[in-house]
């Protein structure tokens, strides 16, 4: 393809048209991999899947029907008499009518305790539950968890990975945070239990840890593994991969310099192969199981590359499948030879889109900090980039606090849109990111104003001295913690910016710990409530890094969004800091989406989204 035939660019209708590639499974035959496409229709409003099936040895994919039945079900326990599934259970009163009977038509709700609302659903009473059932239609389900006001699946995100079943069929492991109420608020402290089928009766396997325990599997010797925080109310832990080896808890990354994300055994159980951040990017690692040698653990790094690999499929001989995408590339699907270190492209969904359409340049830089540390910065050019040319510049302020800026696709906040509207985005690795070492990822807890802010302004500042920088034209833009960066440089960046948009973002530290519903995140983060003067910590933090108490300052045109039925950052947020500006008399515009969450996940809200976006860009900037 000639460099003249690449003219189109990004746009948003063109994000919003792309099909969204996901795995099912590798095939009982073990020659496909199955997949799905979810392709948005803005149109409607919703969008549509199809399912295909690819050889993993390379070809054309064919388009399927009855995916399920080529896909090996893990739900099916393995002599086959057994169905793994769950269900919501009523355990708890909480709607008027629960209390009395004959008021049918109240719509109260009575609480007695915290956890009345969780990321962007009220508490009904009802938990999921855990069930089995012979493995045929028509057969009643027992409940494992049977009374119990406890989820598995864990809401709001878990699905049947928190489900498994033993490899001889004779029990059931399952995550669960076996806290209530205000106790369930403050605490991380989910375990791994086992569920007895003869019996009825339930271990905890994971006990005396105080931290997550997730995503549980078995090695094919039969040993039992997940992933394991150690600290309770620390949602973004050292996340370890632990091995029960016959009673003895091993931890095969405890000396590794990182966090997990996720991992599978390789088919002879001498390997697990993990996914994790590293360097700003996503990469394959692999770590060795020594069980009774004396042979010493060791963490390799698999593959490497301005890329990141998001999911690890399954294996096939010496091939492991991925999922593997770029600031440039929504995922695809790879076979990766782990004998010959080659990579073979299995999907090509966006590729007629992508080979018409003239791509950004993303280039590492590292920015000495005000500390001497050596950070990365991404930095992404517009499509055709002229050095001599001057183009307005966007400073991107990622969320988290603790998640990792990495070769990332969002259909939100897509760099690759943003360059090919014309603006070069500086993203910086700053203090807090998974993928430079533990001590630097922990960095930002309890000092969310101190070093971070200064790494943001070390990055603009540092790309700022490029001639092809517009000076007059900077920006500053983020989403969650993100957008409380937004807030609170907007009261300390000394004029360098001329433009603000703030989506979710936490603007009063006070009313955020009041109102938000994941309680243990603003105790670890902050150090504690408000009201603990005898907390020096906390005393801090809801002082000098309440973006409230610099609003005097601002002076600079913002924008403000906001999802109705965020809960973990609620409405208040973005009230507190519109009225603000708007009293103040600065440019604002508050954009507000009903019915979404945290996130933007409806096609015609997304559309909407991203016009606002860069019209409020085109206006300021």
């Amino acid at each position: 393809m000639s460099v003249a035939s690449a003219q189109n660019k990004m746009t948003p209708e063109t994000l919003w048209s792309l099909g969204r590639v996901s795995a099912i499974g590798i095939s009982k035959d073990a020659k496909n991999l199955v997949y799905r496409v979810s392709t948005p229709n803005v149109a409607e409003n919703k969008s549509a899947s199809k399912y295909y099936s690819v050889p993993i040895a390379g070809g054309n994919a064919t388009e399927v029907s009855d995916y399920k039945s080529l896909v090996a079900d893990k739900n099916v326990s393995s002599d086959g008499k057994y169905l793994l599934y769950s269900d919501e259970v009523k355990i708890d009163k909480v709607n008027g009518k629960d209390f009395y009977p004959e008021l049918t038509k109240s719509d109260v709700q009575v609480y007695n305790s915290l956890d009345y609302r969780h990321w962007d659903t009220w508490n009904t009473g009802s938990f999921n539950h855990v069930m089995f059932r012979e493995n045929k239609s028509g057969t009643t389900g027992t409940d494992i968890m049977k009374g119990e006001a406890f989820d598995s699946p864990q809401k709001p995100f878990g699905g049947d990975e928190d489900y498994i079943w033993s490899p001889d069929a004779k029990s059931i492991i399952y995550v669960s945070k076996k806290k209530s109420g205000t106790e369930y608020a403050i605490s991380t402290n989910t375990d791994i239990y086992q569920y007895d089928i003869a019996s009825g009766k339930t271990i905890n396997r994971s006990e005396g840890n105080l931290g997550y325990d997730t995503h549980p599997d078995f090695s094919p010797q039969g040993y039992l593994t997940w992933l394991q925080m150690k600290r309770d109310g620390y949602e973004s832990d050292k996340n370890d991969i632990i091995v029960d080896f016959n009673g003895l808890k091993m931890n095969l990354t405890l000396n590794w310099d990182g966090t997990v994300d996720d991992y599978k055994w390789s088919p002879d159980g001498k390997k697990i192969y993990f996914t994790a951040a590293v360097d700003g990017t996503k990469q394959l690692f692999e770590v060795n199981f020594p069980g009774k040698t004396k042979i010493a653990v060791q963490v390799n790094q698999v593959t490497n590359g301005d890329f990141d690999v998001n999911d690890i499929i399954g294996f096939s001989g010496d091939l492991i499948l991925l999922s593997r995408g770029d600031m440039n590339h929504a995922s695809e699907l790879f076979s990766y030879d782990l004998g010959k270190a080659k990579w073979n492209q299995l999907t090509t969904v966006n590729k007629a889109t992508y080979d018409t359409m003239a791509l950004s340049k993303t280039e590492r830089r590292y920015v000495t900090t005000t500390d001497g540390k050596k950070m990365l910065v991404w930095v992404i050019l517009p499509p055709a980039f002229d050095p001599n040319k001057k183009y307005p510049t966007l400073l991107y302020c990622q969320g988290g606090p603790q998640s990792a800026l990495t070769q990332f696709y969002s259909f939100r906040w897509n760099f690759q849109l943003m360059a090919a509207n014309g603006y070069i985005v500086v993203a910086p690795n700053r203090r807090g990111m998974p993928g430079h070492g533990v001590e630097w990822n922990e960095a930002i807890s309890k000092d969310w104003g101190g070093q971070v802010m200064r790494d943001y302004l070390s990055a603009i500042d540092d790309v700022a001295k490029e001639k092809y920088v517009d000076k007059a034209r900077l920006g500053c833009v983020g989403a969650s913690f993100g957008g409380y960066s937004v807030f609170y440089l907007a009261g300390i960046h000394q004029k360098r910016f001329k433009s603000f948009i703030s989506h979710d973002g936490v603007f009063n530290l006070e009313s955020m710990y009041g109102t938000t519903e994941e309680v243990f995140f603003n105790n670890w983060d902050h150090g504690g409530p408000y009201w603990d003067k005898s907390n020096t910590d906390a005393q801090k933090a809801y002082s000098e890094f309440n973006p409230i108490n610099n609003v005097a300052k601002w002076d600079t045109p913002i924008m403000i969004v906001q999802g109705g039925k965020d809960y973990r950052v609620p409405i208040g947020q973005a009230q507190e800091a519109f009225q603000a500006a708007q009293l103040r008399g600065i440019k604002s515009r508050l954009l507000y989406f009903p019915e979404e969450n945290h996130w933007v996940t409806q096609p015609q809200n997304g559309m909407v989204w991203q016009r606002e976006f860069f019209k409020w860009l085109k206006e300021t900037l």
